[in-house]
């Protein structure tokens, strides 16, 4: 079906909503204002902690499988035979650099503005594209 072709249905109008009369009228006519709508900014403080919490480990988890830490550490699990101290060391180590991102995130957050950071994210992030695509065309 294209969406093109669904039919429309008014409901709930009278054929004088649909098309008023014209009437000569010395009665002010009044203006609704627009009430404004809340922006995305206000909608992340909005967010509850619940909300941050998952999408932050939905995000982080999805972004780590499969990348060279986890296969580090399968292969130490693998090699010293003691998978709990492995996954202790690995957890600890993944929680401080966490900690580190956190930390510095917080304090760059309060020193430049949303806009700026945003520019200056978007830069870095194609600083490093370019870096691998030189690697790639290298190798």
């Amino acid at each position: 079906m294209k969406l093109d072709s669904a039919p429309v249905i008014l409901t709930g109008l009278s054929a004088s909503a649909s098309q008023p009369e014209l009437t000569a009228t010395t009665e002010p006519t009044t203006i609704e204002t627009i009430q404004p709508v809340a922006s995305a900014d206000s909608q992340k403080k909005q967010d509850s902690p619940i909300v941050v919490f998952g999408t932050t480990f939905i995000t982080i988890f999805l972004a780590e499988i499969g990348d060279k830490t986890q296969l580090s550490t399968l292969l130490m699990s693998a090699e010293s035979h003691a998978p709990w101290v492995v996954f202790l060391g690995s957890a600890a180590a993944l929680i401080t650099t966490s900690l580190l991102g956190v930390l510095l995130g917080s304090w760059i957050s309060k020193q430049l503005s949303p806009k700026a950071l945003d520019k200056s994210a978007g830069v870095m992030l194609l600083l490093v594209s370019v870096m691998l695509f030189w690697d790639v065309l290298q190798g």
